[in-house]
Formats: structure tokens, C-alpha cells, sequence
């Protein structure tokens, strides 16, 4: 089992190196010669893996870039490398405030507001960002689910494991259930004082108690937090007498939980995460390091998509990743389809298009505000395909202390095709999509 020894944090598009004079200067982390030509060499392969890293030269210093994921990885030599997204590096902070402060305060901004968006993607809607615990002692990414992990079992545990009939066969010494005849004249022919039997016992032994057990071993492996250790000895002594799952499939498909143990359901749904794994990017070879990864432009998309449709006025209906119209046909077949990331309706008609953007725009720059001319290039096409080139358009960027309020004046395509640049909270309690003065809820000009 790896155990992490050291925790390095990074930004994400950060670079990380083991060569110490670069890693002096605020670009490059430095990170152990082990876990650095364990990452190249992961980097370097052709599997799915690499994606979340590139190998680049700067100042004359081999580095690699860690790109649009965020999260966590565990190297074999202990190295912890926590990833968090870039929003926090635009986090304002007082003239007063150290270096050190400053880069603690960015950290908890990046953190929470990945917290916050996780909870919107279906396996993570067990966390709970607004923790105490978590607040208060600032825990890199791993301990946090760990720790919200041992919580939830141990709200478990204090309203009570949970027993169901399993059952038993034994050769015992009195008759006790159902008699097993075959196995009685095979087995006791000449022991005539036992007896083969089958019966039914009231045991906490199920596959859920046993699965939640194998999740309680498999994070102790990874906790370095006193408080989770402390927290974890306590539980494992209350599951002691409860066998691990050896396979946790069969476990799983035969789990079924009864009237009454709906508080079963976060800390199963936490141990599912934990044995079967954490993210879509997931180390596959034996022994490469662990990780714990989320494309955050997908986690941008998801979180915006699930805040809108829960504040979507009545009369319009939100739609994600729609298909209906291509760029171009060819021989009467469509080819290369245009998937807004979101489109709203109304009277079941197109009234407006939405599209995501996972990047840190510049609400000062009164000429292009940072925006790439590709994402113009396929915001025209949407609203030539989807509105008839007559309606609005949104892009729609994270809102951070650069980027705080909408592009003013909208950016015309035509004198009735307009697009608004507009920023999204990520904030608990505040969520929301600012729209541009003069726009009311229904994404209509007044």
C-alpha cells in the first residue's frame, strides 16, 4: 500500500519539476526524482492516462504541465500531488497579507469551488462543502473525501449496523433448522451424536456492512489527517467482527437495502467511489500511482447546467448537449454536428444557446477580453444552425475577482444576432448566472 509522505499543491497548468533551482522561481513546484520519472514516463506512453500531463522546456528545464484536470495524484514513492483549478490563481488578496497567506487563501477559493461543483456530478452528491471540518483544517483533496467518507459512516454507525438472516451450514452437535439428509448419511454415518443442518442467523454479516468494511481498509492506507486515523481505528473495531468483501461486483448486485435504512445510502455510495474508483481518469497498470482525477471543463459544464435548470423560469425548458443540426450535408447526409452545451426552449422552439467555457477571461479588456477567435468562430455557427441568425447567444465564463460582471455591450453577428459574454458564481448559497444589464430571466432584452 502507498502511503503519502509528501503533499505538494499545484494549479492547474502549473509545472512540476525535480530539478531544484527552477523550482526557486513562482512557476515550477518541485517534486522527489522518483515521482518526476514516474509522471514523465507515465507522460510519454500512449494510453489515456497521459492526457492529464505534458512534457515541455522551460528556462532550459525539463517540466511537465499538468493540464485541464484537477484533483489528486499519488505517486509509488509517497509524493502526493494535489491539482486545483486554475480559478484560484485570480483570487485578490490584501497588500497586508504574505506571500504564504495569500497562496493558502488561493488554494481554499480553488478547492471549495471544485467542492461545489462536484456535488453536481451524480457519484459526488454525498459531499458536504459546507464541513466544519473541512473549513477549519484546509485539507488537501483526498483527506477531504476521506474525511467525509468516515463521517458518513460514523452517523452510520451511531444509528445502528444494520442485521439480516444469512444463511449457515454446519455439522453441529444438535439439530438446529433444517435437517441436510444427504449430507447427514455422507457425513455422519458413524457419528451419529451430530448433526448436518441448515439454518438461518441474525448476523450484521451482509454485503453492504462487508463492502463498507473492505472501504474502511482501503483508506487506511491513504489518510495521513490525526483525526481521520483516530476516527478510523474506532470503526474498524466497530466492524471488526464483520468479514471484508473479497468481491466487491457480487457484493454490490446483491445489495438491498430495506425500509428504514435510507441512511445507508451516502456512505455506500462513498464506498462504491472508493473500491470501484474515484474519476474518469483512473490509473489503469498495477503499479502506477493512484489517482483521482475530473476533466474540469465537464465539471464546469455539469455544474452550470444543474444550477440553471433548478432556476430556469416556468414557460422554458433547458436542454444539455443537443444534436439537432449539423454544420454541413453531404450527399443528403449531415455531417460534423453542432452540440451546444446547453439550449433553452420555448413553446418548443429554440429561443436561446448557451455554451461553456472552463477559462479565466479578462473583464477589463475593452477590445477582445481575451476570447478566442475559435469560440467565435463556433458560436456564429450555433446561431446560424440553431436561432435562424435572429436571437442570443451566451458564452458563459467562471466568474473570479478579474471577470465579475457581463460584457456590457453584446457582440453582433448581425443586427438580430447578438452574443452576450457572461460569468457564472461559483459560490455556495450564491449561485447564479449574471446576466448583462437590461436582461431579464428569460434571457430577453428589455
Amino acid at each position: 500500500m502507498i502511503k503519502p509522505k509528501n503533499n505538494v499543491t499545484v494549479f492547474e497548468y502549473g509545472y512540476i519539476s525535480s530539478d531544484k533551482e527552477p523550482a526557486k522561481s513562482n512557476r515550477i513546484t518541485q517534486i522527489s526524482d522518483p515521482a518526476f520519472c514516474e509522471l514523465k514516463k507515465l507522460c510519454l506512453c500512449d494510453e489515456s492516462e497521459s492526457r492529464f500531463l505534458r512534457l515541455k522546456s522551460i528556462d532550459n528545464t525539463e517540466v511537465l504541465q499538468l493540464n485541464n484536470y484537477v484533483g489528486v495524484v499519488l505517486t509509488r514513492d509517497g509524493t502526493q500531488i494535489e491539482v486545483l483549478p486554475k480559478i484560484g490563481k485570480k483570487v485578490k488578496c490584501d497588500n497586508a497579507e504574505d506571500k504564504n497567506e495569500a497562496k493558502l487563501k488561493a488554494e481554499d477559493k480553488a478547492r471549495n469551488s471544485l467542492l461545489i461543483m462536484l456535488k453536481t456530478l451524480g457519484k459526488f452528491r454525498h459531499i458536504q462543502t459546507n464541513s466544519a471540518n473541512i473549513t477549519k483544517a484546509k485539507m488537501p483533496l483526498l483527506e477531504v473525501f476521506i474525511t467525509q467518507f468516515l463521517d458518513s459512516v460514523n452517523t452510520l454507525v451511531k444509528r445502528g449496523l444494520r442485521s439480516d438472516y444469512v444463511k449457515q451450514e454446519d455439522n453441529l452437535f444438535y439439530l438446529k433448522g433444517k435437517l441436510q439428509v444427504g449430507k447427514q448419511i455422507r457425513h455422519n454415518a458413524i457419528n451419529k451424536h451430530k448433526f448436518c443442518v441448515e439454518y438461518d442467523e441474525f448476523l450484521q454479516d451482509r454485503p453492504v456492512n462487508r463492502l463498507l468494511h473492505a472501504a474502511l481498509q482501503k483508506v487506511a492506507s491513504y489518510t495521513r489527517s490525526a483525526r481521520n486515523q483516530k476516527l478510523l481505528r474506532e470503526l474498524t473495531f466497530v466492524f471488526n467482527d464483520i468479514p471484508i468483501s473479497r468481491n466487491h461486483k457480487q457484493d454490490f448486485a446483491q445489495i438491498k437495502l430495506d425500509r428504514g435504512m435510507s441512511y445507508y445510502e451516502s456512505p455506500l455510495a462513498w464506498a462504491r467511489l472508493i473500491l470501484e474508483g474515484f474519476s474518469p481518469l483512473t490509473m489503469k497498470e498495477s503499479n502506477s500511482a493512484f489517482s483521482l482525477l475530473f476533466p474540469m471543463e465537464a465539471v464546469f459544464e455539469s455544474y452550470v447546467e444543474s444550477v440553471l435548470k433548478k432556476q430556469i423560469p416556468d414557460g422554458l425548458l433547458l436542454r444539455g448537449q443537443v444534436r439537432a443540426e449539423s454544420l454541413v450535408s453531404h450527399k443528403n447526409k449531415a455531417m460534423f454536428n453542432l452540440k451546444p452545451d446547453l439550449v433553452i426552449y420555448k413553446d418548443a422552439l429554440v429561443h436561446a444557446v448557451l455554451d461553456t467555457k472552463w477559462k479565466l477571461i479578462d473583464g477589463s479588456d475593452k477590445e477582445k477580453y481575451g476570447i478566442s477567435q475559435a469560440d467565435m468562430y463556433q458560436m456564429y455557427a450555433y446561431g446560424h444552425k440553431y436561432l435562424d441568425c435572429a436571437g442570443n447567444i451566451f458564452l458563459i465564463y467562471p466568474q473570479h475577482d478579474g471577470f465579475t460582471k457581463a460584457v456590457e455591450h453584446s457582440f453582433d453577428f448581425s443586427d438580430k444576432l447578438k452574443l452576450w459574454v457572461v460569468p457564472f458564481v461559483i459560490e455556495e448559497g450564491r449561485e447564479e448566472l449574471l446576466l448583462p444589464d437590461g436582461m431579464d430571466e428569460n434571457f430577453v432584452s428589455l
